[in-house]
């Protein structure tokens, strides 16, 4: 059954209603954003013997990782150090900011049940040694999701003890019983992004996301199981100032956090919001330095770097907890 098209929307085979992109036309937003330069070219050829084997594996097994599917430039990097990230809970958001392209809409309450057990399967096909797993917004399930969440990771942990599980979760409106469901899992790193600097947020993050409280969800995480390590990720050349960037940082750190990554953001499409500066590698590793002198244990920064780039960094963390 092929998707059926109507204005600005489109009907998928399960029969939910979504916006495509996560974002509606916008005649008005069609402002370029300038050519991207030399810096944030990297070469995606799969020339390590390990990536062309994972690669292999996950085509043969019909797998879904958010590394092939979101194109990440880091993929081969990552791969080769035996981390992946994989998405749950469908691919139809309930939110709409208004830097990301996932399709947003409601889904219904449909939930596949035995993605937990096939997403374990998929961890030790793979031989991961550190596995990131994420989602959509998923407001239309009662705890965000969360008790998805803690099935796969339970799964995972029951198929292999020595995998780290990391995973990058919605604020779930604050919840601290969705937050608990998943803290009680089993999984190393808990991770919430922010994204932006305060003054920003409204104009980049859907309505139901908020600065203040996704630095609550990550202090209460923080709070309730103090060995849980906490990771937090902000887009950059969104029009914030330097003064800016380091007031977030503070906050994020004051906020418990223990792990900060840093990128550049890059424009879905036309109708998301335009890059307002291209950061250079050199201003990255200024922040870098600024973050790592406010106490974060463990800093990415540069104008590649997403939010689980080279997570397996952070296993050093963990074994010396």
């Amino acid at each position: 059954m092929k998707e059926k098209l109507i204005p600005s929307k489109t009907i998928k085979e399960d029969g939910s209603i979504v916006i495509r992109n996560g974002i509606k036309n916008n005649p008005n937003n069609l402002v370029s954003s300038g050519r991207k330069p030399k810096w944030l070219k990297v070469n995606l050829l799969r020339d390590n013997s390990n990536i062309k084997d994972v690669a292999k594996l996950v085509k043969r097994e019909n797998l879904n990782t958010v590394c092939e599917e979101a194109m990440c430039p880091n993929i081969n990097e990552c791969w080769s150090h035996g981390t992946a990230t994989f998405m749950l809970l469908g691919s139809t958001c309930t939110r709409a900011c208004k830097f990301c392209a996932v399709d947003t809409g409601n889904p219904r309450q449909k939930l596949d049940k035995s993605e937990p057990a096939k997403v374990a399967k998929s961890v030790k096909l793979m031989n991961l040694k550190y596995v990131v797993l994420t989602s959509v917004n998923r407001d239309d399930l009662t705890d965000g999701g969360a008790l998805h969440y803690s099935d796969t990771v339970k799964k995972i942990k029951e198929l292999n003890r020595e995998v780290i599980v990391e995973a990058l979760t919605p604020d779930f409106c604050g919840s601290e019983d969705s937050i608990d469901l998943l803290l009680d899992s089993g999984l190393q790193v808990f991770a919430q992004n922010v994204e932006t600097v305060k003054r920003l947020t409204n104009k980049v993050r859907d309505p139901r996301a908020g600065y203040y409280q996704s630095l609550k969800v990550l202090s209460y995480a923080k709070e309730s199981n103090p060995q849980i390590i906490t990771k937090t990720s902000l887009m950059l050349g969104l029009g914030e100032t330097d003064n800016e960037i380091l007031e977030t940082m503070q906050d994020i750190r004051e906020h418990g956090v223990d792990v900060l990554t840093m990128g550049q953001y890059l424009r879905p499409t036309l109708n998301h919001l335009p890059v307002k500066r291209w950061v250079n590698p050199i201003k990255f590793k200024e922040y870098k330095i600024l973050a790592e002198k406010l106490g974060f244990k463990e800093v990415a920064s540069g104008p590649l770097v997403r939010s689980s780039y080279r997570a397996d960094k952070i296993a050093r963390i963990i074994k010396s907890n």
